[in-house]
């Protein structure tokens, strides 16, 4: 998510996106529109994180520490910790986070249960001053209870020795980040979460344009833990570029209910506007019966919304055009991870 705010803070380093700009918008803060015509199914941006980590210590026998793929047979043991373990000489020269490294021999021997949050700190802590600033810059609407600040930085602060306190070390910061994780991590393959800058510029729309694509586990992609957007149709020049924070089959209480905890913002989409003036103004159903006849006379969107949903509740997309230009009429979850040929949709998802 983006900050609604016009103050100089920072913003992704390198250049934009070949086909995205970023904008302020007076109402929807930082956002990325298109900066020419899309095609369904191209690439609109490929992003890698800034910061990922293990998501658990349960997690740590089970995946590299760098790349987050399954670990194989005979791993490499982290030689400074002794806990961390990487899937190839190449994940161990670039290591993990120091100060993760640091701490995880205590976390992992204690007998007490420390929370995940530490796991996050500790690496957040351990980026360059830049990348730091990068992280506090990202949006949340959300704060960490101030009655659980003193616990959790007291802790956190026992994991740091006086030589290896960084800058910005602070339980003005440490709340901070927490705040930025609620609203900004993404969940990669059930074991990491990461922090993605171009990403989060991305906004929230009940019926996106794009959805993003993760390989984690593609042993052919070196850079398997990037995000990769595709266009799930037709974008033109200048429109926003947006996805879905939601499942995007659920009703209009139960999005808007996960939008208020979790993001801090009611949707004002096209598709919000309609939902709800139904049935109470609650966008909900006595039957099943009820609700399909109400979407079949009053939302000129539902064709558009069951053509880019999967069985899963997944999101399709096309695969990228063909090296001649033309749009591919294969269709890919990104959930399951089905492939397909497109077909029109009817009353129901694929």
């Amino acid at each position: 998510m983006s900050t609604t705010s016009n103050q100089l803070i920072p913003n992704p380093t390198g250049p934009s996106p070949p086909l995205v700009r970023l904008v302020v918008k007076p109402d929807r803060g930082r956002s990325l529109v298109a900066a020419g015509p899309i095609k369904p199914g191209q690439v609109v941006l490929v992003d890698s994180p800034l910061i990922l980590y293990p998501s658990s210590l349960a997690s740590l026998p089970l995946c590299c520490s760098r790349c987050f793929r399954v670990l194989p047979s005979q791993p490499f043991p982290c030689p400074s910790c002794h806990v961390a373990r990487f899937c190839s000489p190449k994940c161990l020269s670039l290591s993990h986070p120091h100060l993760l490294c640091h701490a995880l021999p205590s976390l992992v021997s204690d007998n007490d249960t420390w929370p995940d949050d530490l796991l996050f700190l500790l690496s957040a802590y351990s980026l360059p001053s830049s990348s730091l600033l990068q992280l506090l810059s990202l949006h949340s609407n959300s704060r960490y209870p101030d009655e659980q600040m003193p616990l959790i930085h007291s802790q956190l602060s026992s994991f740091i020795p006086p030589n290896l306190v960084p800058m910005h070390f602070s339980p003005e910061t440490t709340s901070s980040l927490l705040s930025k994780k609620k609203t900004n991590s993404v969940l990669r393959g059930g074991r990491a979460l990461g922090f993605y800058l171009w990403a989060s510029m991305i906004n929230h729309d009940c019926l996106p344009n794009v959805c993003w694509f993760g390989y984690i586990d593609d042993p052919t992609r070196e850079n398997n833990t990037d995000l990769i957007f595709r266009a799930l149709h037709e974008i033109k020049e200048g429109s926003e570029i947006c996805r879905s924070y939601v499942v995007r089959s659920g009703g209009y209480r139960e999005r808007h209910s996960w939008l208020i905890e979790y993001c801090g913002f009611r949707c004002k989409c096209d598709r919000c506007e309609i939902e709800s003036k139904w049935y109470g103004n609650e966008g909900e159903y006595a039957d099943e019966e009820e609700e399909l006849v109400e979407r079949e006379v009053n939302f000129p969107h539902w064709d558009l919304l069951m053509r880019y949903t999967c069985k899963c509740d997944g999101t399709l997309a096309p695969l990228p055009p063909y090296p001649d230009g033309s749009v591919s009429d294969i269709m890919e979850c990104n959930w399951c991870g089905i492939i397909r040929k497109y077909k029109p949709p009817d009353d129901a998802p694929f």
